[in-house]
Order: C-alpha cells, then sequence, then structure tokens
C-alpha cells in the first residue's frame, strides 16, 4: 500500500451528463489534508446555508486532523508513533475506530492493506524526502521489513486503546483517514436533515439521495492514463461511497524501470503488475478506501478473486501497451451509468 505520498485519483462529481451544476445545489469546495474537498447540496432545508455547510464540514475535518494527521506533532497518532511504551494507550473512540477497521482489511487481504508500512515507502522515495539517491537493496528491505507489520499492532474500542508489540512501530492512516472524514461528514449532514448531498474529499466520494434534478449522483470514473482527464466510465450513487486507487502519474523512472508508488508491504518493493487502476464501490468511505488500495496491491488476478468471494462491486482497469483493459465483478454492474 502506499502512505503518506498517497495520491486519491480518477472521481469526478457529474451533476448530469452535459449539464453545469443547477443552480438550487448548494456547493462548497476547500483545502484540506493536503488535498481539496467539494460538497454539492440538493434540497437544503431553509436553516442551512453555504456558511452552516463549511463551518459543519471545517468542525469534522479540524477534528479527524487532531486525531489522525501525521503532518502535526501534536495529533494523537503522532503522539502515539512517539511514545516508546509497548502498553495499551488510551486514545479517541474515532482513532481506535479506524485502526481497528484497517487491521480486519489487513487480516482479510492477506497484508495487502498495512499502515504499518511507512518506512518501505519513504526508502523507495515516496515519503516527504522525495525519490532517494539510491535504491534499497535486499539488506535494506529485510532491515525495514523488520520494523513493519500490522500484527505488531493492536486496537480495542472499549475503552478505546492501541497498544504496538515493537516500540519503534510507527502507523500511518492516510490510505483510510480521508475515507473515514467522509463517513463523519455524512453522519453529520443527516444530523442536520440533510438527505440529498454529493461528498468528495481528494477522490473519495460518499453520495446520498439524488442530485438537484432529482438524478443518481453520477460519478466519473477517470482513465488511468497521464494526459488531461477524461472519463472512462460513470457509476451513479444512492447511499453509496466510491474510490479509485491508481498506479499513473505517481512514480519514478530510473535506469528505463519504472517504480510504482503503491508499496506490497509483502515484498517491500514497489508492485510490477499491469494494473493501472481499481475502483471499488462500497457502503463507506473507509471501506473503500482501504479495499482500493488493497486490491490494487493484490493485481487483477488475484484482486478479482477476492473482491468476487467478498461480493464487492470491483473494476479493474489495466494498461497493455498503450491500450487499456477492463473486467469488473459481478456487482460493479448494477451501478454503471449510461454516459
Amino acid at each position: 500500500m502506499v502512505g503518506a505520498s498517497r495520491a486519491f485519483i480518477g472521481l469526478v462529481a457529474l451533476a448530469a451528463a452535459g449539464c453545469a451544476r443547477a443552480p438550487e445545489e448548494l456547493a462548497i469546495a476547500g483545502p484540506t489534508m493536503g488535498t481539496t474537498y467539494s460538497i454539492k447540496v440538493a434540497s437544503a432545508p431553509d436553516t442551512v446555508d453555504a456558511h452552516a455547510l463549511r463551518v459543519a464540514a471545517d468542525q469534522v475535518l479540524e477534528r479527524i486532523d487532531l486525531s489522525m494527521s501525521g503532518y502535526r506533532d501534536d495529533s494523537e497518532i503522532s503522539r502515539f508513533n512517539a511514545s516508546t511504551s509497548t502498553d495499551w494507550v488510551e486514545v479517541s473512540t474515532d482513532l481506535a475506530t479506524v485502526v481497528d477497521y484497517a487491521l480486519q482489511v489487513s487480516r482479510d487481504s492477506g497484508g495487502t492493506f498495512d499502515i504499518t508500512v511507512g518506512p518501505l515507502v519513504a526508502a523507495w522515495g515516496f515519503g516527504a524526502k522525495g525519490e532517494p539517491i539510491e535504491l534499497p537493496d535486499a539488506t535494506r528491505l529485510a532491515e525495514l521489513k523488520a520494523q513493519v507489520g500490522y500484527q505488531k499492532l493492536q486496537a480495542r474500542l472499549q475503552p478505546p486503546a492501541l497498544r504496538k508489540a515493537d516500540a519503534a512501530l510507527r502507523v500511518d492512516l492516510n490510505g483510510i483517514a480521508p475515507g473515514y472524514a467522509v463517513d463523519l461528514m455524512t453522519e453529520r449532514f443527516r444530523s442536520m436533515q440533510l438527505s440529498h448531498f454529493m461528498i468528495d474529499i481528494g477522490g473519495e466520494v460518499r453520495a446520498q439521495g439524488r442530485n438537484a434534478r432529482g438524478q443518481l449522483w453520477r460519478i466519473a470514473v477517470e482513465r488511468p492514463i497521464d494526459a488531461e482527464p477524461e472519463p472512462y466510465a460513470i457509476v451513479q450513487l444512492d447511499d453509496a461511497a466510491v474510490t479509485t486507487s491508481g498506479e499513473y502519474r505517481h512514480y519514478f523512472d530510473r535506469d528505463g524501470h519504472r517504480y510504482s508508488h503503491t508499496i506490497d508491504p509483502r515484498t517491500g518493493r514497489p508492485v510490477e503488475h499491469t494494473l493501472a487502476s481499481v475502483v471499488v464501490i462500497g457502503p463507506t468511505s473507509m471501506y473503500t478506501d482501504a479495499w482500493t488500495t488493497a486490491l490494487n496491491v493484490l493485481g487483477t488476478e488475484a484482486g478479482m478473486e477476492l473482491a468476487t468471494k467478498l461480493d464487492m462491486p470491483a473494476l479493474f482497469i489495466e494498461a497493455r501497451g498503450t491500450e487499456l483493459h477492463s473486467v469488473t465483478t459481478p456487482r460493479f454492474a448494477a451501478y454503471v451509468a449510461a454516459p
């Protein structure tokens, strides 16, 4: 999986095919978590305006930032990472919930999703320091792999707490926290009596109800190519989430070899399959956020097998030379909209 450098890519909300945003739709946008967010609300009650919407969104985003940001020293996760204790450490319900779910996906995916993999991500040049002067050799990879592993991390929900078996273990939630933020925002909007809205945080999209024209929310899946964005497919959602994880744009070339930003925790190396992107639809954004990464690491064949076994709506897009080829699980067809 990827750590801090993860890019949230490929999803564009459409008001309707060929149409601009309806004038009766409330819409706000802004920066967050190193990316951007966009919110659209249709049929808002008289008590909700753009200002109230922004305040509610900012409160949720600040809550997640204080708990899960690896970029601020005072966040809960930064304090946990800095701790040398191997005893249970009390944390918020939010943090325990996210880590507990991440560990569940790690187990269910055979370790292809792992929130402790940050040191390997950094070693391959996708951390804050950027591309390394020297790539890690087998000896260095063995050292780094000894420092990671979801099996060294525990979470409990009552009372909420985390524990690491190795004091040096570090947790990076950038591959799941944005999805959880979308889910929290969904619950917040529902408490404000909002029934028709679409939330997008850096490509983590969740939609409920209908748009201002009374249609299902339409989300365009981007073609996984380096050129200007253009739709590859369109899905339509109601009370569902969609996320894309892809290999394009976020890589570097060295001596004629392309190194992907997606790291396989099992090998410690960037993935090398032909899978260009994975799209997952599910009940929550935390679910789709984590599972797109897990399936992306697995590749098309193994990913399709697992997604089908789990009855998951998923689309796999492969790049074979200059051509794109796709396969879907049986459940995905129900969400595909006409272009």
